[in-house]
């Protein structure tokens, strides 16, 4: 009787090694202050008191980067959604006025292409130096028969911590300024819908579109704000701040602010121009837009003194812009939505 391995049932413990090693110096190159040991032990170890801290909260997170995955495995992009998921968990931690500390991925395929796998790690190591977190572990998942061939998965997941006294939200009130950051393009959310308008226009991600190729424009990773962010909380200025991704910014801006308290928004406001393509391509209208898609602003923050806040976050080589403010009535109100995608 012929003898049987893993490999024969599809799984292959070689490649699974030959990643481990290729990704090694990967992480190490995102080394910080607090960690303790590196890749290949059964879980990682951090130590907050070598990472400055005094009296900390730790702040968790976990995210995907959804169907924005079909287009990198129908295309080979593979380098970008690696930063997408970081970006995803770690801009989510710092709304909350934490600092990421660690990084762990999720990466499950049906059979390991050892080099697909490589590229995406690597960009999730680009999100964590980006971040200014370390990449601890994870680990890969070869399951034969779960996935399509060349078919893989993400999930993301990061701990962050604040000073006690340091979380946010805090003290926000009717009059407070809202600050945009600039979105780099469709971001992580909404694919499903790209997908559909794509699709049903009959145009494919090789198709020219704003003088680019498509896959080109949907590929840009999302921005990684924290670094900007904790710079100006570390100065006392941001009271809050709403990541905006699924839910646009009607759903997530209410996020940040006091129940008896809503925004007014001043548009429109420059975006880049994969939103109107989009609008016009499949006629969605400005509500369906804004509530599926960041429209353009990747963070949204509250802040106490916005001539301040602007100047320090243009030194760090953002491009904020005044969006609105923080009213008495709850609820989010957006003016000359219906120009947006003119």
């Amino acid at each position: 009787m012929t003898s049987v391995t893993y490999r024969d049932a599809g799984v292959d413990i070689e490649a699974g090694d030959a990643l481990v090693e290729a990704i090694k110096p990967l992480a190490k190159a995102t080394n910080r202050a607090g960690v303790m040991g590196g890749l290949g032990g059964f879980g990682a170890l951090f130590d907050l008191k070598a990472a400055g801290f005094n009296d900390p909260v730790l702040v968790s997170t976990t995210d995907g980067v959804g169907t924005k995955l079909k287009i990198a495995i129908e295309t080979g992009i593979h380098d970008f959604v690696g930063i997408d998921l970081v970006a995803m968990c770690v801009n989510d931690l710092v709304v909350q006025g934490a600092a990421p500390l660690f990084f762990l991925d999720y990466f499950a395929t049906g059979a390991l292409d050892v080099e697909a796998a490589r590229r995406v790690i690597a960009g999730i190591a680009e999100g964590c130096k980006q971040a200014g977190c370390a990449l601890v572990g994870g680990e890969t998942a070869e399951m034969p028969g779960m996935y399509a061939k060349g078919d893989y998965d993400l999930a993301g997941f990061s701990v962050g911590a604040a000073e006690r006294g340091a979380l946010l939200p805090t003290n926000v009130q009717p009059g407070d300024a809202i600050l945009a950051l600039p979105s780099s393009g469709v971001h992580s959310n909404g694919f499903s819908l790209v997908r559909r308008i794509f699709a049903d226009a009959g145009l494919s991600w090789d198709s020219e579109i704003l003088r680019q190729r498509a896959a080109d424009i949907l590929m840009k990773p999302t921005r990684i704000y924290v670094k900007p962010m904790l710079e100006i909380h570390k100065m006392n200025l941001l009271k809050a701040a709403a990541h905006i991704t699924g839910g646009g910014l009607p759903g997530n801006l209410p996020r940040a602010l006091p129940e008896n308290c809503g925004a007014k928004l001043h548009g429109p406001w420059a975006m880049p121009e994969i939103f109107s393509f989009l609008a016009h391509t499949a006629k969605v209208a400005p509500e369906e837009m804004l509530r599926v898609f960041n429209c353009g602003v990747g963070m949204a923050l509250v802040v106490s003194d916005a001539a301040a806040a602007m100047a320090t976050l243009r030194e760090v080589g953002e491009a904020p812009f005044l969006l609105g403010h923080v009213t008495d009535q709850p609820g989010i109100v957006i003016e000359g939505q219906e120009r947006l995608f003119a």
